[in-house]
């Protein structure tokens, strides 16, 4: 990152007197991320091939049922422990990573449903493997899909909400706290892009709504500062960035 491109050049030379690096020219992939740069300054992000991994994974086809939403947010994953057990018919941890990396890299709209599985991965039930094969139904429909970013002269914006002990179950509860913990959720965007998103149980208990949205808030902000500070640090460099 630099002002002009005749500094970023002068710094590559810099490094390269010290460094073996080379020089790719645009990025188009990172990560396992494929980036596709248009013409009218959006970027396409896409996941082919951990999408294609994950199917694999899970033995779905494109004969399989196909989904329109990866779940339902009115229904509440619970440590079930009245239900059947899971049978291993694939490897749950496994894939529940790659769903988290897709998740964490370019899918928010997956971060709900993922979440909810990670409190699984230790006491497996046959429902909690029943939601993952949900999410693969889901990618089904739109494993030809991806994030697209379209930057504007926009700064920092945060977006938070928490549920009060949202996922409360009776017959759960005597045996696994997590029922009384509220949920948490927020998205940070830059430049009108979304750069980072949560959703996950809250480390203490709450007494209200009131407490759970302040808590909510101090932990997205917890990210906010530092990115802040970092725009800063890159303007006092003479890079223009957006502070607006």
């Amino acid at each position: 990152m630099g002002p002009d491109m005749q500094e970023i050049d002068e710094m590559i030379t810099l490094l390269r007197k010290t460094f073996q690096i080379s020089d790719k020219g645009t990025l188009n992939e990172y990560l396992g991320i494929k980036i596709h740069c248009k013409g009218d300054g959006t970027f396409h992000l896409m996941q082919p091939q951990l999408i294609d991994s994950i199917l694999d994974d899970l033995h779905l086809t494109e004969t399989c049922k196909k989904l329109d939403l990866p779940y339902l947010v009115t229904k509440i994953l619970h440590q079930d422990s009245e239900g059947a057990s899971f049978d291993g018919h694939f490897n749950y941890c496994s894939v529940f990573g790659k769903l988290l990396y897709l998740e964490k890299s370019m899918r928010p709209e997956l971060a709900y449903a993922v979440h909810q599985c990670a409190q699984f991965c230790a006491d497996l039930m046959k429902s909690h493997g029943e939601v993952i094969k949900k999410i693969g139904r889901y990618l089904l429909t739109t494993q030809d899909q991806g994030m697209i970013l379209t930057p504007t002269k926009e700064s920092f914006k945060c977006w938070v909400d928490a549920s009060h002990a949202g996922e409360w179950n009776h017959a759960d509860a005597m045996l696994d706290a997590t029922m009384t913990k509220s949920r948490m959720g927020y998205m940070i965007t830059y430049a009108g892009c979304p750069i980072l998103w949560a959703s996950k149980l809250q480390t203490k208990i709450t007494l209200s709504s009131t407490e759970s949205e302040y808590i909510t808030l101090s932990r997205a902000l917890c990210k906010v500062i530092p990115l802040t500070s970092l725009i800063k640090e890159v303007q006092k460099h003479g890079i223009d960035v957006h502070t607006n």
